[in-house]
């Protein structure tokens, strides 16, 4: 795990099918995730997106590059 990566605990999740998801964005506050996934939305409303605190971001490192 990276310092940057400690850095940012916040980030948005694209949820996929079959309970796989990806990390689209990392962020250092809660209000900038959030208002990063509102736009995100709106730009593409059929997809699911999702604001999640990632302490150990190691292992969603590790299933992001699996995707």
């Amino acid at each position: 795990m990276t310092y940057q990566t400690k850095l940012r605990p916040w980030c948005i999740v694209h949820q996929l099918p079959e309970m796989q998801r990806v990390i689209v964005e990392r962020f250092r506050r809660y209000q900038d995730a959030d208002a990063h996934l509102q736009v995100l939305q709106k730009l593409s409303p059929k997809n699911s997106f999702v604001v999640m605190f990632d302490p150990d971001a190691k292992m969603s490192l590790e299933v992001a590059h699996q995707a």
